[in-house]
């Protein structure tokens, strides 16, 4: 070494200063190479820091999408109850309309005869039995007459309340609260009892159905599961469900479901479940599909990891980078599950209490020794840095 940095001396002399810069720099190259050969005081670099989360079971309601159909709670067909001509018609169609609201008006005046004679023959038998009241106990008639009297008196307030009746089906009104549809008779229409004439539809949309279909196979698969304590049921009315319309937006009021089919469908083997949703804005009308997205059960004991962490290979293979007892890196191959928001369900590959690396996963080599430190949602994504804070040097 002396030997050498001597004759760079003496070249250094009798050249220009350009080669004092040569010498420099290499010597500057030697004294670092004669620095990193082993010994107490050669530069190490630090192991790279990691975010990381520590696996702790947690309950986790596992969901399923089912597609699914809306289905009015109530409708209504509004028929003609008696015969006449249609007068008026007082709906806009598509209107909204409340229970007791006139739709049409039926000629009236036929009818209002037939109360008027009917009031009138009334008057009349009632007072035939009002006059043989007094007679019949003195025997100035006989008791069968004054029996006869008091039935037809009863028979004429029958017929009474039978015309007022029908005066009032003249007036046909909306039976539910709804949205009526279009007009299917106009003024001038004759209409007819004996034919049940069909006038208008009106449909109650709040709150309103959605009916899914479900494979039986999979509900046995759930069931099975409740029965062996894998999965904890949800407590009836508590299941909650989630609507995802057509448009791709989910829609704003959740939905609770009702019940499940009791039969299964011979020819699709899948099952109905109806589930009521508020229905205020009139958002979800009848016959739209959507999706929905149900709480069947609970499983009490899931592993649970975040999708930053999971890597999904081309053959389908998930893996893991955990963090060992002794900080290195090892690839841990998982079985996901179903996922539950930014989180996948791991049915194996992990147990409570290890640490899987979510952050810095680019600076992570099997076997490498890292520092872990926990994982902060709000430091950005898989790839990113941890923060100085958290890492602490």
């Amino acid at each position: 070494m002396k030997i050498y940095l001597n004759k760079l001396r003496n070249l250094a002399k009798k050249q220009r200063p350009l080669w004092v810069l040569i010498a420099s720099a290499s010597v500057l190259v030697l004294a670092g190479c004669s620095r990193n050969q082993g010994g107490p005081g050669g530069f190490q670099m630090p192991p790279p820091v990691v975010g990381v989360v520590t696996i702790t079971p947690e309950p986790v309601p596992l969901t399923t999408e089912l597609p699914g159909r809306i289905d009015p709670v109530r409708v209504a067909q509004v028929r003609a109850r008696v015969d006449g001509i249609v007068l008026h018609r007082y709906f806009p169609e598509g209107a909204d309309v409340t229970n007791g609201e006139a739709l049409y008006q039926i000629d009236p005046a036929p009818y209002q005869a037939q109360l008027d004679s009917a009031k009138a023959n009334l008057m009349q038998a009632q007072s035939l039995a009002e006059r043989y009241q007094p007679l019949v106990a003195i025997n100035a008639v006989s008791k069968q007459d004054y029996d006869n009297a008091v039935s037809a008196a009863a028979q004429a307030k029958a017929a009474e309340e039978i015309a007022a009746i029908n005066l009032g089906y003249t007036d046909v009104t909306s039976p539910l609260d709804g949205r009526v549809g279009a007009a299917l008779v106009t003024e001038g229409a004759l209409v007819s009892a004996a034919g049940a004439t069909e006038m208008a539809l009106v449909t109650q949309l709040d709150p309103i159905y959605c009916d899914f279909s479900e494979s039986s196979t999979e509900l046995l698969r759930l069931r099975r599961e409740m029965d062996s304590g894998t999965l904890k049921t949800v407590a009836p009315g508590e299941a909650k469900v989630t609507l995802l319309l057509d448009d791709g937006t989910t829609y704003s009021q959740p939905g609770k479901l009702l019940f499940s089919d009791i039969t299964v469908d011979p020819t699709s083997g899948m099952v109905t479940l109806r589930a009521e949703f508020p229905n205020p804005d009139h958002l979800l009308l009848p016959g739209m599909f959507a999706r929905g997205v149900l709480e069947q059960a609970v499983q009490s004991q899931a592993i649970t990891v975040p999708q930053l962490g999971v890597s999904i290979g081309p053959n389908g293979v998930a893996t893991v980078m955990v963090v060992s007892p002794d900080s290195k890196v090892e690839v841990r191959v998982v079985k996901i599950g179903q996922a539950i928001g930014n989180k996948w369900i791991v049915t194996d590959g992990l147990k409570a209490g290890e640490q899987v690396i979510v952050e810095g996963l680019q600076k992570a080599m099997p076997g490498m020794p890292v520092k872990s430190v926990p994982f902060n949602n709000s430091s950005g994504g898989a790839d990113s840095t941890p923060s100085a804070s958290a890492s602490g040097n």
